[in-house]
């Protein structure tokens, strides 16, 4: 019998997972979310992606991981992008670099309180980090999806803690042994896969890698753009990314969108 292909979904996070997590203050974007996302690749398209980071890199001079934070910021390593003249060289062959990329990006967002407003009065003290909310939605798209393409998951995710690694191990087995962790109708609208699902279509368990892998940065840099979307639709990243075929929105039927696109949750 022969092995179907793989996608990989590489995953990184933003923002803080805690529900009660307050802001110390009021983000310049406006932002106030926890996501989990990223994107998907062919297996046989990595090499590809590989070469062309460690061009890229080499084209700017860089020899440490591109971090949107910094970059947008132009701190830490990044600090000489607070030159003008620097930045307006180098942000357009950023965003050439990221759109030459043969991936598809996917995300699931949680907007904080509207998440709380939502969920507090019904779950009280056992209000869930919203990382098992993301986690939870993220992969089953991202399984629907290559399961549509004849092929399997296999999932990587940016090592970030002990505990919030292991929190993340645990909802993927919970995912194959127990299914969605979601229940009743309006579940039941999206179709939820059951759990002999996905264990015919994820493969193994998800795989920790570092921020120095080439393909945690992409996702870094992935991320972002599809967060800032849920709050601003007119974010130039997202709609350089959206309008160059390279988010899983552009790939499924609007109709579809919905319950198999990138997931905004608890957004006004």
């Amino acid at each position: 019998m022969t092995t179907p292909p793989e996608y990989h979904l590489f995953i990184d996070d933003t923002g803080s997972r805690d529900p009660d997590h307050e802001l110390p203050q009021q983000r310049k974007d406006g932002m106030d979310c926890f996501g989990l996302g990223g994107f998907l690749i062919k297996q046989e398209d990595i090499g590809e992606l590989k070469v062309r980071h460690t061009e890229f890199c080499a084209q700017h001079g860089i020899d440490y991981p591109l971090h949107s934070h910094k970059i947008r910021g132009g701190r830490g390593d990044f600090g000489w992008l607070r030159n003008p003249e620097k930045a307006r060289l180098f942000f357009p062959e950023l965003d050439a670099f990221i759109l030459s990329l043969p991936v598809i990006g996917i995300a699931a967002v949680i907007d904080r309180p509207g998440y709380v407003l939502r969920y507090r009065e019904k779950y009280q003290e056992r209000l869930w980090l919203m990382c098992k909310t993301a986690y939870s939605i993220l992969i089953e798209r991202a399984a629907k999806f290559a399961d549509s393409q004849g092929r399997t998951l296999r999932v990587f995710f940016e090592a970030s803690g002990k505990h919030e690694d292991r929190d993340l191990m645990t909802y993927a087995k919970a995912l194959k042994a127990d299914g969605m962790p979601f229940a009743g109708d309006g579940a039941n609208a999206y179709g939820s896969l059951p759990p002999e699902e996905f264990r015919r279509i994820v493969r193994g368990e998800p795989k920790r890698r570092t921020k120095e892998a080439a393909m945690m940065q992409v996702a870094d840099l992935m991320l972002y753009p599809m967060a800032k979307g849920g709050y601003d639709p007119t974010y130039k990243p997202y709609v350089d990314l959206i309008r160059s075929g390279k988010l899983i929105d552009s790939l499924v039927p609007e109709q579809d969108r919905s319950s198999l696109g990138i997931k905004y949750s608890c957004f006004k």
